[in-house]
């Protein structure tokens, strides 16, 4: 009698080995799997944060406004990489309308550590321009009062792919050097680019985030 005590006695310890022991595995599995999605989150989280962050701009271009000629549009607004600059339509005060999927694709123009704005060449007005503060507390650069951005689609300098169109609700201009929309049509011919994004029309692809200034 006492044999078979024994022997069920070793049988149930066996029995919680092993639950043990697969309890530990599946805990080591899921462990392993949080390691392994936790550097694919940080990455996406960076690449987000540098979709709106200047830091790509050298220190001596960020806040840079000039401006260039462009036909058919005259002098209009450029960044320190002389990238065309827009104004929103939609932004009636001196408040940012263009927020989430909309900063993704018309990427505001941001200084930080206390720069400041500052005029560059062909005509840029000093006293038009200054800053906002957007939702997420980021600095964002006006001119005459009108936030400003660049635009995902416009590669090199001489683009403005973005003149004349209407996203994410309202139209988008280029902006001379009073401050005023630059309402002239695109060159006959001219498209808007593919996968540009429309409220109306939805995403047409997921953009890429990239550092922008």
């Amino acid at each position: 009698m006492k044999s078979n005590t024994r022997a069920v006695t070793a049988m149930a310890a066996a029995a919680l080995c092993a639950v043990a022991l697969a309890g530990c595995s599946g805990s080591d599995s899921a462990s392993e799997s949080a390691r392994e999605e936790a550097p694919a989150e940080a990455a996406a989280s960076a690449s987000m944060s540098m979709s709106m962050s200047p830091s790509a701009m050298p220190s001596e271009l960020e806040g840079k406004v000039n401006a260039k000629e462009l036909a058919p549009y005259g002098k209009i607004l450029v960044n320190g990489r002389e990238h065309t600059l827009y104004l929103f339509a939609a932004d009636k005060t001196k408040e940012s309308t263009c927020t989430g999927d909309c900063a993704r694709v018309w990427r505001p123009v941001l200084v930080t550590n206390g720069v400041e704005p500052k005029a560059g060449t062909g005509g840029v007005k000093q006293s038009l321009l200054s800053t906002i503060t957007r939702t997420d507390n980021t600095k964002q650069v006006t001119y005459n009062g009108h936030p400003l951005y660049t635009y995902k689609a416009d590669s090199a300098p001489g683009e403005a792919r973005g003149q004349d169109l209407t996203e994410f609700g309202a139209k988008w201009y280029v902006v001379d050097t009073a401050g005023k929309k630059v309402t002239t049509p695109p060159p006959s011919g001219s498209a808007s680019p593919s996968g540009s994004m429309s409220p109306s029309a939805g995403m047409s692809g997921t953009p890429s985030p990239s550092a922008s200034y």
